[in-house]
């Protein structure tokens, strides 16, 4: 197998808003907010749903791969609920392999309100239910060791076993990718993101936002510098800008795709992601890899969902 990701099994549901709703329930634009299955089903009770699909950050981009034709697994946390099944099955149907044997938990399968305003930005409303739960049990040292690479996402990790989960999945991976995932995730998990990035992974990904807020930098040159000093790859997403990857010291830049009808936003870091390591994979030059992740977000920004 090509790569493994290990992430949040959510089922995404999509629903259209105002920016007024927003306001109204005090949601900050573009970010993702935690909450109880009682909010949930509260902020959705008003909503109508545009889409349900099988969703979670890396899950998207391992789907991403999965279509580009490469060897791909996930193993994500859920109960065999009717929501879990869906998703199971909305996994086997882009032909992933899903590596985790799901059974009847006392918490239900996650889920995230996924709300697109008419800026096309998401904001992410997200009851983890069991996904939050997965522990180093939930993972098979085999089904690392049988992988090129693992790919992790930021939303997973947590104190206690999420963290299990990773410290497993790390020890015996023979490359280790990671996406820091949101700025929510960064400052709320700081200085272990840090360590992560410094000791541990091998490829991260961050928009500027994000790896600014990392290492509490001012200015762009800041993280490009402390990119360097990693000797690491660390691919940055910076929106219009385009994107950059700072491998060892090479630096490869690409400029964004223009004149998109973009719709939604939803699954670019995500796509971005999948088409970036399908040229890793698949040895591509570096600044292939980048333009490879570009084109994959700028199919995705101009549909509903993250699915191509």
């Amino acid at each position: 197998m090509k790569i493994l990701g290990i992430g949040n099994a959510i089922v995404d549901v999509l629903c259209k808003v105002s920016d007024e709703f927003l306001i109204n329930h005090s949601l900050t634009k573009s970010t993702m907010k935690l909450v109880d299955e009682v909010e949930f089903k509260k902020l959705l009770s008003s909503l109508k749903i545009e889409e349900t699909i099988s969703g979670g950050s890396v899950a998207n981009s391992i789907v991403g791969l999965s279509q580009l034709k490469n060897d791909v697994g996930f193993i994500g946390k859920i109960s065999d609920d009717e929501l879990g099944q869906k998703y199971e099955e909305g996994l086997y149907k882009e032909k992933v392999k899903f590596l985790y044997e799901k059974k009847e938990e006392q918490i239900p399968t996650g889920s995230c309100l996924i709300l697109i305003t008419p800026d096309s930005e998401r904001t992410m409303c997200t009851f983890l239910g069991t996904a939050g739960k997965i522990n180093d049990k939930d993972i098979k040292e085999e089904d690392i060791k049988n992988t090129e690479m693992v790919f992790l996402e930021g939303y997973l990790w947590d104190e206690g076993d999420p963290r299990k989960a990773f410290d497993k999945a790390i020890t015996h991976s023979k490359k280790v990718a990671m996406s820091l995932s949101d700025l929510f995730c960064v400052e709320r998990h700081r200085s272990n993101f840090l360590e992560l990035v410094k000791n541990k992974l091998d490829i991260i990904f961050a928009n500027e936002q994000e790896i600014l807020s990392l290492i509490n930098a001012k200015t762009f040159d800041e993280a490009i510098s402390f990119s360097k000093e990693t000797k690491k790859n660390i691919v940055i997403t910076r929106g219009e800008k385009g994107a950059i990857s700072i491998n060892q010291n090479e630096i490869s830049e690409i400029k964004a795709q223009t004149d998109l009808r973009i719709r939604d936003l939803t699954g670019a870091g995500d796509l971005f992601a999948a088409g970036y390591l399908h040229g890793v994979i698949n040895n591509f030059e570096p600044k292939d890899c980048l333009i490879k992740g570009t084109e994959l977000s700028s199919k995705i920004i101009q549909k509903i969902g993250a699915r191509i």
